[in-house]
């Protein structure tokens, strides 16, 4: 499978009625290389950690740039063997993007659902949110409803985690359904 292009993203987007807006800019490897361009760029920003643990689980970790994360304690929490950084090889065979271009969004190129959505509670204070469209040369800019519509249409549910300032996670239970009661 060849991976998607951030024209195949975007076209997705569109099939789903999520309005983006994306803005091009120099490469970016990291969170601190692009705080010039964020302070341009309204919402919350995001750092993606690809990780895998050490029973061979795959993570993508998607946070706000400024979250601190414990990774221990989320592997704790979770129940996962410790974490280690995922190879470039690994992250381009189950999600199609390079070093420095993890992003929420790559989670197209994974169909098989290899890779486990750990999701930034923080996010939903923010609109937009901003992730790398597939490649770290641009920044595209969605709501954070339009967020979960996009994992959703995937045929994901996130893990989400509410961090705390020392980096502590809490993991969010999805609301119950709602019981109907009959008469």
């Amino acid at each position: 499978m060849n991976p998607a292009t951030p024209d195949d993203l975007f076209a997705l987007f569109d099939r789903l009625r999520i309005a983006h807006t994306t803005t091009p800019h120099r490469p970016v490897f990291t969170v601190e290389e692009g705080l010039d361009l964020k302070a341009q760029m309204p919402g919350g920003h995001s750092k993606n950690l690809f990780l895998k643990d050490k029973k061979g689980k795959l993570f993508l970790l998607c946070a706000l740039s400024d979250t601190a994360i414990d990774l221990n304690a989320v592997s704790k929490l979770l129940g996962a063997g410790r974490f280690s950084f995922g190879s470039a090889e690994r992250l381009m065979e189950n999600l199609g993007v390079t070093p420095g271009s993890v992003t929420l969004f790559a989670l197209i190129n994974d169909p098989e659902r290899n890779v486990t959505l750990l999701l930034d509670e923080g996010f939903f204070a923010h609109d937009p949110v901003n992730f790398h469209p597939l490649r770290n040369d641009a920044t595209t800019a969605i709501s954070a409803g339009d967020m979960l519509k996009f994992i959703r249409a995937l045929g994901r549910e996130p893990i989400r985690l509410a961090f705390d300032a020392a980096g502590q996670p809490t993991r969010i239970e999805p609301a119950a359904p709602t019981a109907h009661l009959h008469s």
